[in-house]
């Protein structure tokens, strides 16, 4: 599992990652680099349920490195083998053998809710067990309230604690809600991958109709001191009002920007403000203003510092 990983004292030789959650991604880059020979089993494509440009550049970006992405790939056998010295793991697939010295299975996690008897409190759950709360933290029972990784809401440290708070202020008297319609989240594999809002699949769904722009790295002065052009910005837009409704980035240092196109989303800003802000020059951030500049410009055209 992840958590025997992050405490295993060897580095095996071969590593087979079955899985293509974030925690899947992370490690293995992480073994990979320690100097295992890594291949990942995706029974999808990485980061299936985002926009296909980053799965494909996180693809990229492991295959460079030498990790193996097995895409549409999953085991229907396995088993472990008792050899001379140490044994080891055979994975049959549709797509042949695959022999690895450890296995990580890394497939998500569930809430480990089972054991608290819920279903004699009436509170209702999902069909993977999570606690199905409403923006104020309150379960479908009035007086019980839930709160992190036993709900529906997004797995994230920083989203359990703002829901505890205000789980804590309801259950005194307050009336608190948690919105998490431009919430960020950040993965942090290399390059990173960082996202907030809206993605074009999801606004179509929603009936919204988009515009989008997407810059490569080799536009923004950072990356190209960095020697390190790897990834893209996307926007996302709504048609008509240009509002900014999505951004989605893969860059060494996506982390560092998604905040602030999680401000201008939250303020309701349009890509044209957006483009008309001040960003400091040789930053990472600066990207976000490159790329909405390209709804009305060419900024290859441009001398310098995104004016």
């Amino acid at each position: 599992t992840s958590t025997e990983a992050l405490v295993s004292e060897t580095i095996p030789k071969r590593l087979a990652v079955i899985g293509s959650s974030v925690v899947a991604l992370e490690l293995a880059q992480a073994f990979a680099r320690l100097g295992a020979k890594v291949t990942i089993l995706a029974r999808s494509t990485l980061f299936f349920r985002e926009d296909p440009a980053i799965g494909e550049a996180v693809t990229a970006a492991f295959r460079m490195e030498g990790i193996e992405v097995r895409e549409h790939t999953q085991a229907s056998q396995v088993a472990y083998i008792n050899g001379e010295g140490d044994g080891e793991f055979v994975l049959t697939t549709a797509h042949g053998e695959l022999r690895a010295d450890k296995l990580l299975v890394a497939t998500g996690r569930a809430p480990n809710t089972r054991k608290l008897a819920l279903d004699a409190t009436g509170v209702t759950l999902t069909p993977q067990g999570a606690i199905v709360i409403d923006p104020g933290m309150r379960t479908s029972v009035e007086h019980i309230y839930a709160a992190g990784d036993c709900t529906d809401q997004p797995q994230f440290v920083y989203v359990a604690a703002a829901a505890g708070t205000r789980a804590a202020i309801n259950m005194t008297g307050g009336d608190a809600a948690l919105n998490l319609t431009a919430m960020p989240a950040v993965v942090f594999t290399d390059p990173q991958v960082a996202t907030v809002g809206y993605s074009e699949a999801e606004a179509h769904h929603d009936g919204i109709k988009t515009d989008s722009r997407t810059l490569t790295l080799d536009n923004v002065p950072r990356a190209l001191a960095n020697f390190d052009t790897r990834g893209f910005i996307k926007l996302v837009v709504e048609e008509g009002s240009g509002r900014l409704i999505g951004v989605q980035a893969v860059a060494p240092e996506a982390g560092e920007l998604i905040q602030t196109a999680a401000l201008a989303i939250r303020n309701r800003m349009t890509v044209q403000e957006l483009a008309d802000q001040l960003f400091p020059y040789l930053t990472m951030v600066e990207g976000l203003k490159l790329a909405a500049q390209t709804f009305n410009k060419d900024v290859k055209q441009l001398s310098c510092c995104a004016g």
